[in-house]
């Protein structure tokens, strides 16, 4: 019996009881024993039995058995009959054959726990656990999780042949659990690296994810790089190994970006994915002037560069469009001096409220990955404040006094790209000026813009929108950190 404060779910300790009552084996299986031994309350309870398939069904009115791969899964009903939660109940099964690097070729039932256990990754995920809460540990999974060591289950090279994915989650493992990896281990996913291309983007993107969500985030993606991983997964990043910068920073891109990483305090892995790519570009806008390294629109550059990463490794479009529009920004200018308050509502409308706080924290990671001992400078905080202070204001057509439908009615038009032209002037007037945003003003305001053309209202919102971005931009375009 071992010692720990946890206690098995009771709707677990049913389900193991009512399958050794029909007389099957059963035992909770791999992570959920791993996190158990470590005192942290598993994610999920997977359960493993002598029975088949159709034998767990007999006994489990509402399960489902629709895969071949031996896992039944039964659904948690909660008091009002609505599923909360489901339970994957496998039969104990060998594997044979992986041609794809991925998926066995054959999945073979079993009749004893060992033949089960042995099919798995790593001694840590090798272990079972009966309704006593006792163990059963055929590789040294226990000993392995005391000295926070993550080691194959038998020849590592045999192991990653047959799924490549476990280099990966050997990765993953050392970042989120805080172990080391067993040499041997280490040697071997260096050498067979180059297998990863044989694995879903999505699967490397699910795993890439959890190393960002990790509470070790940029010893994850450095151990990517040493042991030669990360050259198949982002090899933009690995561009920037060596490179050095200017006088601003005193580390190479790559070590920059990784300390950013490091230092990143929002704990959003898309806020940290940001962090560890602002500089991505940097590697190919490098240019050296006056004896001085330049990166000039290395912003523009790597926003570019992380939408073709992300849709590569198949990141939803909202996930897309946070990162990319973070690396795009992370130049922001802001001076107490020179930046109004107009400015201030323009980076909001570029940028969208949902975001400054990221934008923040991308800055105070940037920083401090460059060597700055202060996180948060006066300015920074002055801009905060600045933030704070006109995020009431309009910065979006939808907070304009006067609306589409009133607009058309008064101008008795229909729908049409003109109204959209007449809102952009409309909006940057007010963005500049926020006493202007009263409907009387606003409907004067259309009916003579009403009279010009839709050409030249387009190019008067380009104009005017483009000539007070322009200003702002200038100001970024210095490779600078605010002191």
């Amino acid at each position: 019996m071992i010692k720990n404060s946890l206690k098995i779910p009771d709707f677990i300790t049913e389900i193991l009881g009512r399958l050794e009552e029909n007389g099957f084996e059963a035992y909770i299986v791999g992570g959920s024993v791993r996190d158990f031994l470590l005192a942290k309350t598993p994610k999920d309870w997977d359960i493993t039995t002598k029975a088949r398939p159709q034998e767990i069904l007999k006994i489990f009115a509402g399960a489902k058995y629709e895969n071949n791969f031996g896992t039944v899964i039964l659904p948690l009903k909660d008091e009002n009959g609505h599923t909360q939660d489901v339970v994957e109940i496998t039969t104990y099964r060998s594997e044979q054959g992986y041609s794809d690097n991925r998926h066995p070729d054959k999945v073979v039932f079993e009749d004893n726990l060992e033949a089960d256990l042995g099919r798995r990754d790593f001694t840590v995920n090798a272990l079972a656990m009966n309704n006593q809460a006792q163990v059963v540990d055929l590789f040294g999974g226990e000993k392995d999780i005391k000295k926070k060591i993550v080691r194959t289950v038998g020849e590592p090279s045999d192991r990653f042949k047959e799924d490549a994915l476990r280099m990966l989650r050997a990765v993953r493992f050392y970042s989120q659990l805080g172990f080391t990896i067993e040499p041997k281990t280490e040697r071997a996913i260096a050498k067979l690296a180059g297998s990863i291309k044989f694995i879903a983007n999505e699967r490397i993107r699910d795993e890439l994810i959890k190393i960002l969500s990790s509470d070790r985030p940029s010893e994850g993606i450095a151990k990517l790089s040493e042991l030669k991983l990360l050259q198949y997964i982002i090899p933009e990043l690995e561009e920037g190994a060596g490179m050095k910068q200017n006088h601003h920073h005193v580390h190479p891109v790559l070590e920059h970006n990784l300390l950013s990483l490091k230092y990143c305090p929002n704990k959003s892995w898309q806020v940290r994915l940001a962090a560890l790519c602002h500089d991505i570009a940097k590697p190919r806008t490098k240019k050296i002037i006056d004896g001085q390294a330049t990166f000039y629109n290395h912003e523009i550059v790597g926003a570019k560069m992380m939408d073709k990463i992300m849709r590569r490794l198949k990141f939803s479009t909202s996930d897309s469009e946070r990162v990319v529009n973070l690396v795009l920004n992370h130049m922001f200018y802001y001076n107490v001096d020179e930046v109004t308050a107009a400015s201030v509502r323009r980076l909001i409308k570029k940028v969208g409220e949902e975001n400054l706080s990221d934008l923040i924290d991308l800055r105070i990671a940037d920083r401090l990955g460059s060597g700055v001992a202060k996180a948060m400078p006066y300015k920074l905080r002055h801009l905060q404040y600045m933030m704070e202070k006109v995020r009431h204001d309009p910065v979006s057509v939808k907070m304009l006094a006067l609306g589409g439908d009133e607009l058309m009615q008064e101008l008795k038009i229909q729908p049409g790209p003109k109204i959209g032209a007449i809102f952009d002037i409309l909006l940057s007037e007010v963005i500049e000026n926020p006493k202007l945003n009263n409907k009387e003003y606003l409907l004067q305001k259309s009916r003579e813009l009403y009279n010009e053309s839709l050409d030249e209202l387009r190019q008067k919102a380009k104009e005017v929108i483009s000539e007070k971005q322009a200003a702002d931009d200038k100001k970024m375009k210095k490779d600078f950190y605010v002191s």
